[in-house]
């Protein structure tokens, strides 16, 4: 006789079970890795850039740059938010960072 006939009815349904449980493990796998490979290009959106005019007071160093709908946040090693136009560079407005306690 085969050896198939010499198993369990329930150890054959548990092979079954492994076996499609791998197959649906394998074929999520390839979808995840599918999906990141046509979607990273447009991940890799191109960064805005900051306008040529952007030109910060003498004596202060940015520390970290903000970008937002017509404006460009710039903060200065001198404690201060310098609010940028984003088109002409030219300063909208200043604010102080008042120390914390």
């Amino acid at each position: 006789m085969g050896e198939s006939a010499d198993r369990p009815p329930e150890l054959r349904f548990l092979k079954l079970l492994v076996s499609v449980l791998a197959g649906t493990m394998i074929l999520g796998l390839i979808t995840i890795i599918v999906l990141i490979v046509i979607r990273f290009p447009t991940a890799m959106a191109p960064r805005p850039t900051l306008p040529d005019a952007v030109a910060l007071p003498e004596g202060t160093r940015a520390e970290a740059v903000t970008l937002g709908r017509g404006w460009i946040a710039v903060v200065t090693d001198t404690d201060e938010i310098l609010i940028l136009d984003a088109k002409t560079g030219a300063l909208r407005q200043r604010v102080a960072i008042e120390p914390g306690n």
